[in-house]
């Protein structure tokens, strides 16, 4: 096997570990929820989550992953003992069952770009929705470009750490914000979007609740990547001398930022119309490029112009996301199979694809691939989102907090003590009681308890 490699710089983890929590769900679940839960209101109890359950979280899984420099379900092995190895095995698993599912609608994003680029998406609000309904439903279509998706990322990752992840991160995150960036001001200019802008951040606090406060901490949660591996695979590539806890911070911030920015990208354009945004493929898929063509009805080379960047967009952020995903099973097949990287990252690759194929059929041409009475794409999505993410994040808190050497653990916060230890007690307690019983409550709310 060659030699494991490691990130170049403090950009590169930043802009590679921020990828992999930046993605889809930023485009229109973060902007959906803070609209629906009061706003600049959401927003607050939001960072508040952030400290309280993500930064912690994220500190867990990165003193996992450096301290043992190798694949995930090792890496909790030699830390917490082999015991603990499940934790590994379990994020490995719940990364590939999203990788299958997620590539379904990146493929979407993809075929959407080229329809934009080709003019395809021109016609009235009954033209756009039978365009879905008639691409979704097509037995090969969506197959091909869920696959294509995975193979796209498959060459990524195939280059190894250096060549494949970190020079893709630095040149698909920039590009990303570049193109928020134009989409938010190019909203913000619209007539009647300031009542858009109003929409996502004037806070209303008669809408914060217990219940916004659980979603707050679910979509933080979910937002950073926590309980996938991935924080702690990438961590294994980490330099010694990288900054855990700095790391994570900036990580968080830049993840928060860019929904933000969503927010201030979509419902300005919505408002400008007179549309009130739904959640889901709805949104991307069909409310919006209704938006684009009346927004921009009197400039139609604008609105075709911004079309194309907006599904870029979620091109460019579905890939950074499913970069990291496909890591964690490659990083595994690589290690533990002592096989050539290539040859890894193809086995993960055509497990994916083969989890697209089916996912994406049982929401179109073949609606009976059904599990528990959902079709298996939502299932999928239910079962990793519902119960293998919050228990392999819970679980990840309890060992290091509970079973694992405390000098162990505060040597890799300090870095060996040549890092200040002073928030050393504050992260401790935070992941002996805090984020146990944040993620309890999480749980207890999804299964409707509370």
């Amino acid at each position: 096997m060659s030699e494991r490699g490691t990130f170049g710089s403090k950009l590169a983890i930043v802009l590679a570990t921020a990828g992999s929590a930046v993605g889809l769900g930023n485009i229109w679940r973060f902007p959906f929820m803070t609209g629906q839960n009061g706003g600049a209101a959401f927003i607050l109890v939001y960072f508040a989550c952030v400290l309280l359950l993500g930064i912690p979280g994220m500190v867990s899984e990165f003193i996992v992953g450096r301290h043992a420099q190798s694949n995930a379900a090792r890496a909790y092995g030699l830390v917490g003992g082999k015991g603990w190895r499940f934790i590994g095995y379990l994020g490995i698993l719940t990364s590939t069952i999203i990788l299958g599912f997620y590539a379904v609608v990146a493929g979407w994003c993809l075929q959407y770009l080229f329809a934009s680029i080709a003019g395809q998406l021109n016609g009235d609000a009954a033209y756009v929705i039978d365009y879905f309904k008639t691409f979704s439903s097509d037995p090969l279509k969506p197959c091909l470009w869920g696959v294509g998706f995975v193979l796209i990322t498959h060459f990524v990752i195939a280059r190894g750490v250096n060549d494949g992840i970190e020079k893709a991160s630095k040149l698909l995150m920039p590009l990303l914000l570049i193109l928020l960036l134009i989409l938010v001001v190019a909203s913000c200019l619209l007539p009647g979007a300031g009542g858009g802008i109003e929409f996502l951040l004037k806070p209303d606090f008669s809408k914060v609740s217990g219940s916004v406060f659980l979603e707050a901490l679910g979509q933080a949660f979910f937002s950073l990547s926590l309980g996938t591996a991935c924080l702690c695979t990438y961590a294994s590539y980490f330099k010694r001398d990288t900054n855990l806890l700095g790391s994570a911070t900036q990580i968080a911030l830049l993840d928060s930022a860019i929904a933000i920015l969503a927010g201030l990208m979509i419902f300005p354009a919505a408002f400008s119309v007179g549309v009130q945004p739904d959640s889901g493929p709805s949104l991307i898929f069909i409310t919006l490029p209704n938006v684009f063509q009346q927004a921009f009805g009197a400039m139609p080379v604008v609105g075709y112009v911004i079309s194309i960047l907006f599904y870029a967009l979620l091109v460019f952020a579905a890939l950074t996301s499913t970069i990291s995903m496909h890591e964690i099973g490659t990083a595994f097949f690589h290690e533990e199979l002592r096989i050539p990287r290539r040859q890894a990252a193809w086995i993960l690759t055509i497990v994916c694809a083969t989890i697209a194929v089916f996912c994406s059929l049982s929401v179109g041409a073949y609606e009976g691939i059904q599990v528990l009475g959902l079709s298996l794409m939502d299932f999928c999505d239910y079962l990793t989102a519902q119960y293998m993410l919050p228990l392999g994040a819970f679980l990840t808190s309890i060992m290091l907090g509970w079973f694992v050497d405390r000098q162990l653990v505060q040597d890799e916060f300090t870095n060996g003590g040549a890092l200040s230890g002073s928030l050393f007690r504050v992260w401790l307690f935070s992941i002996r009681f805090v984020v146990p019983l944040c993620l309890v409550l999480i749980f207890l709310h999804q299964f409707g308890v509370l």
